[in-house]
């Protein structure tokens, strides 16, 4: 095939300088070596060194708390009294604890959140959000039991034994 037919199909931008061999020579030019990348900055690990120990102790804590509140909130709806004193006062003093415990656990989570934006990690095995969970839970029924409570019977049992409940 000649120049001119290769002209004809060639498109619009193709002209006879560009098909004609060029006498140049190549020469290859080595790349530039990149230097090693540097990490600019690192993701924030789960949980910060100090709170270890609080994260071990809440996990522990609302694990044994949400059982203990769950028992005594049934024990108060159906019989209109929290959890019998027990030997010594252990089992009410193991509810007023639980008590405790869970407003505690919901209260750093709440903290947590308007602080960081996030609730609180997940600790180890998951076990942390799930004793969150759990305690949001507990709280809303407290707060459900409780006031079904006042609205039968006018009032919640106070902290400590009475003659109506254990006299």
């Amino acid at each position: 095939m000649d120049a001119a037919k290769m002209l004809l199909l060639s498109p619009p931008s193709t002209s006879l300088s560009s098909l004609k061999p060029h006498s140049s020579i190549l020469t290859y030019t080595r790349p530039k070596v990149q230097p090693p990348l540097k990490v600019l900055a690192m993701a924030k690990e789960t949980s910060e060194s100090g709170n270890g120990v609080a994260e071990k102790a809440a996990i522990a804590g609302g694990l044994v708390a949400n059982p203990v509140i769950a028992w005594s909130l049934y024990t108060l709806k159906t019989t209109g009294c929290g959890l019998p004193p027990g030997p010594a006062g252990l089992i009410g003093a193991l509810e007023g604890v639980s008590y405790l415990a869970v407003v505690g656990i919901v209260g750093w989570s709440l903290y947590t959140k308007a602080k960081t934006g996030s609730g609180l990690p997940n600790g180890p095995f998951g076990l942390l959000g799930a004793v969150e969970g759990l305690s949001f839970l507990s709280l809303l029924a407290i707060l459900v039991v409780f006031g079904l409570q006042f609205l039968q019977n006018g009032s919640i049992p106070g902290p400590l034994p009475s003659d109506q409940c254990f006299g």
